[in-house]
């Protein structure tokens, strides 16, 4: 892996970056000023740049402008005190990647280091050889190009996030801002100032401006992970945003225009859940202009083999092991397993027996997977044709009843679906459309 380019002129924070960058499995150099490090860009190969805000001779943003100027097209996580955060802003304006606010623990660090160089690696990348991967990936191509709002819906685990980055990466924003935003991971009363942000004075404790995601994501990209958990009151105001191109701030005078191309994901079925009054039914028909359906793994079995490979791979060779791959048993294993946590917990399965594998080859024991997560039984292809049957009716509700924007939204034939409905017509005559 290349180093990383670290800027500040502050010796201590320099120290403190090599230290902490070295302890992530990095290299660092290091440049004083904005000046000194353009001169390094031209003279080496660099995988990112992490570099301060306030420095004498050039700062930041100058130095992001240069560089950009100069061609360089690395990814920059900015670092920043409360006094030049809209200079931050406007970093991620000029195609910085991220921020850090000072002060940061070495945890805050080593995530944004560690999710940006994921990316660089390519150990985020999309592994499959499953049919329907392939046509979902042909359809991400084409959506990507655009900047249409799209809704990622699919299992816990799938892959999701990693699907939106993805079109992200291929957008013609892929070198302006992409800010992710949990849902469910922020508390109710902080997240619509997460989103929107407020202005300094509005309300007790309120000592500065803070900058919401969405004007962070302007000109860029934001994902909204998990919308499903979004609160009911904060999903009114979402619908405005989208429907305006602009946010409130809390506090604010007036409003704040932005141009963001909005990517969402959930685990939910939003339908149902607007339909049944859990989820507002205009914010859902507003963000699925563009639905894409991660299939979850036990529907791509020819992808278990693959991704067991590369995951066992990457993590042998994070942990200095020599591991060629798994014996035969240990792969007829992974093949018959449900896999409920799908790819992240084959993943997880993988970094286990890369730790505990001392030899070539991984079997059984360095799984340790338990023997009471039942395997589908030939029975249950009695329940995939219930959720077939469903998953027609449904787009077919969505679709007005037109059979030929249902099948290309499933990406099937008019005639199967035609033929699926005379079979369900024939064999479930009370569930007729």
């Amino acid at each position: 892996m290349k180093p990383i380019l670290v800027v500040d002129d502050d010796p201590q924070m320099r120290s403190a970056l090599d230290e902490a960058i070295s302890r992530l499995g990095h290299a660092a150099v290091l440049a004083e000023n904005g000046q000194e490090a353009l001169a390094k860009l031209k003279s080496a190969s660099y995988a990112m740049i992490i570099t301060d805000m306030k420095m004498p001779k050039m700062d930041g943003l100058s130095f992001l402008k240069e560089a950009r100027q100069s061609g360089s097209n690395l990814p920059v996580l900015v670092i920043t005190g409360y006094g030049t955060i809209e200079n931050a802003v406007e970093t991620m304006k000029e195609g910085a990647t991220d921020y850090l606010l000072k002060p940061f623990s070495f945890d805050t660090l080593s995530a944004k280091i560690n999710t940006i160089m994921g990316r660089i690696s390519g150990s985020r990348e999309i592994i499959s050889e499953c049919p329907k991967m392939k046509r979902l990936m042909q359809i991400t191509a084409d959506v990507a190009a655009s900047d249409t709002t799209v809704l990622i819906q699919g299992e816990s685990g799938t892959g999701k996030e990693l699907l939106a980055r993805h079109i992200f990466e291929m957008s013609p924003r892929r070198d302006r801002p992409f800010v992710a935003v949990n849902c469910a991971a922020i508390p109710d009363n902080l997240i619509e100032s997460e989103l929107f942000g407020f202005e300094k004075g509005a309300f007790t404790g309120a000592a500065e401006r803070k900058t919401g995601k969405f004007e962070l994501a302007d000109t860029g990209t934001i994902l909204l992970d998990e919308i499903g958990e979004l609160p009911m009151p904060l999903q009114a105001k979402l619908l405005r945003v989208l429907q305006e191109r602009e946010v409130d701030r809390i506090g604010g005078r007036k409003p704040v225009p932005v141009d963001v191309r909005v990517i969402a994901t959930t685990n939910r079925d939003l339908y149902k859940e607007s339909m049944e009054g859990r989820f507002r039914e205009d914010l859902y028909y507003r963000l699925c202009v563009f639905p894409l359906n991660v299939p979850p793994l036990r529907e791509r079995p020819e992808d278990i083999p693959l991704l067991a490979e590369h995951f066992l791979s990457k993590f042998a060779a994070a942990n200095g092991r020599t591991i060629k791959g798994l014996t035969q048993d240990a792969m007829n294993m992974l093949a018959k397993r449900h896999w409920r946590g799908n790819i992240r917990e084959l993943e997880n399965t993988m970094q286990r027996a890369a730790l505990l594998c001392r030899g070539e080859t991984a079997g059984m024991e360095h799984l340790m997977l338990n023997d009471e997560q039942p395997v589908p039984a030939p029975a249950a292809q009695g329940n995939i044709r219930d959720m077939e049957r469903d998953l027609i009716y449904r787009t077919l509700r969505e679709m007005d009843g037109n059979k030929t924007r249902a099948a290309k939204a499933l990406g099937v034939t008019v005639r199967t679906i035609r033929n699926k409905l005379n079979e369900y017509e024939k064999n479930f005559p009370a569930e007729r459309q």
